[in-house]
């Protein structure tokens, strides 16, 4: 028997709680960075809305301070998000085949979505009304941040140091309900060892390089009939 709207709504605004208290300051932060390079308020929002990526638009802010060109930016956001394509992938099966809902869930995953995503059996009744909710919510709390930060800078200069721990105490509580979820806790051990040496190795481009050691891992485990094991 399927749920009714309500019944995903209050479970996907539980579920996105953590998020809440992780974007709200995180998006003021990105609103009184963006606001203090002189543009009007009103424009942090509107990039939390059209644009949506946190990291990206932290970037964008530095950039933009530097005088930097379009070239640049574009490339710098490129190789910064293209993280999105090997996990975005493993979530596509889970979506709707087609219909607006499949884009905008598209255009809505960040690092914070996929982790309550993928938390959730993909069978359950009203998954993708639970996903669509999830996402808004989750994007609704960074522009509502942007917004905040943006109008507050614009009124009073504060210094928001400080702020930016916020993404690092959302990714340990999401990282921590993963773990308590997951059936195969050899992946955790591989993913932190791919990350420790690809810092090692190559500190600026560590995540991507990471990625690449655990896809490859997971490759030849596929590859030898591993996953039988």
């Amino acid at each position: 028997m399927r749920r009714v709207t309500a019944s995903d709504f209050s479970e996907a605004l539980r579920d996105s709680a953590p998020v809440l208290f992780g974007y709200i300051p995180l998006g003021m932060a990105f609103g009184v960075l963006f606001q203090s390079l002189g543009h009007h308020w009103i424009f942090a929002p509107l990039a939390g809305l059209l644009i949506y990526a946190g990291s990206a638009q932290f970037m964008a802010v530095g950039l933009l301070a530097a005088g930097a060109s379009y070239a640049e930016a574009f490339i710098s956001t490129l190789v910064l998000n293209s993280r999105h394509i090997f996990y975005g992938l493993s979530v596509m099966s889970r979506y709707p085949a087609h219909g607006l809902s499949r884009w905008y869930l598209i255009f809505g995953l960040t690092d914070e979505t996929y982790s309550l995503i993928t938390a959730r059996p993909p069978q359950s009744p009203g998954t993708v009304r639970y996903y669509v909710f999830l996402t808004g919510l989750n994007q609704s709390y960074w522009v509502i941040g942007c917004a905040l930060g943006a109008s507050l800078q614009s009124l009073y200069a504060f210094d928001s140091r400080g702020f930016e721990f916020a993404l690092v105490a959302l990714f340990l509580v999401l990282l921590i309900e993963q773990v308590r979820t997951m059936d195969e806790r050899w992946l955790l051990a591989v993913a932190l060892s791919a990350s420790v040496l690809a810092y090692l190795l190559i500190p600026n481009q560590f995540l991507l390089v990471a990625i690449g050691m655990c896809l490859v891992t997971l490759f030849v485990r596929v590859c030898t009939g591993g996953e039988h094991g």
